[in-house]
């Protein structure tokens, strides 16, 4: 399967769960979610797990205005009974991530994971072979746990030098067409470039940019679910 960027709505094939040690997780989603979005009465709730950095662990500001709660809310607002744990901690690396990650799968049993890591990565200069290895070992976990994977991009700033902002961001898609996942290219599109919308550092999102993002992430997320529903 090729990855293809999102435009606007559209959005990397996705991929349905892989094996029959998979199907009762599938069988939660297919009775959680309608074709329309809906909700089964008698469906039992489902699990999102964010795991990110500072980016999605509404860095600087009130957890209730972070695009994570905020992605509760509309779910909430639509009766889809997702329930999202926002496993974000500020600050954290792949590696950090790598080893965090076994008990989050464990104590949440996800049936999706949001995988947003490789930013403080990159702004120390780690190795992308490293990055890398630790991102796709979260995958192959996240997969083996019976999760679907939305892989989030993660772009550095240009003073870093072609030569390692080329490859950096292009692990993420390359991981992506590796694992059959769906990918955001990039969690900051449009939001990163205006000045107006990052904060003083010049590397988190404001409090007013929380919104812009759940609209990045809602239409991957939500046909996610409708190709669940499809399988």
């Amino acid at each position: 399967m090729t990855v293809k960027a999102l435009t606007g709505l559209s959005l990397t094939p996705v991929r349905v769960l892989r094996d029959a040690g998979n199907a009762l997780r599938c069988t939660v989603l297919l009775l959680v979610f309608s074709i329309a979005g809906g909700i089964s009465a008698e469906a039992e709730d489902g699990t999102l797990l964010v795991f990110g950095d500072s980016l999605s662990a509404a860095y600087r500001m009130d957890e209730r205005d972070g695009w994570v709660a905020l992605l509760q809310n509309r779910l909430d607002a639509q009766a889809i009974a997702l329930q999202v744990v926002n496993g974000s901690v500020s600050g954290e690396t792949t590696a950090g991530g790598l080893a965090r990650l076994p008990a989050m799968l464990d104590a949440h049993q996800p049936d999706i994971v949001i995988l947003e890591l490789g930013g403080n990565d990159g702004l120390r200069g780690l190795p992308v072979s490293s990055i890398r290895q630790n991102l796709e070992r979260m995958i192959q976990m996240s997969q083996q746990a019976g999760a679907e994977v939305i892989l989030a991009g993660i772009q550095i700033p240009p003073n870093y030098g072609p030569r390692y902002t080329g490859p950096f961001y292009a692990q993420y898609e390359e991981l992506a067409n590796q694992y059959d996942v769906v990918l955001i290219p990039f969690l900051l599109d449009g939001i990163a470039e205006h000045p107006a919308l990052m904060q003083d550092d010049g590397i988190h999102p404001t409090a007013e940019a929380q919104p812009m993002i759940v609209e990045i992430v809602w239409p991957v997320l939500q046909r996610l679910l409708r190709a669940a529903d499809r399988s």
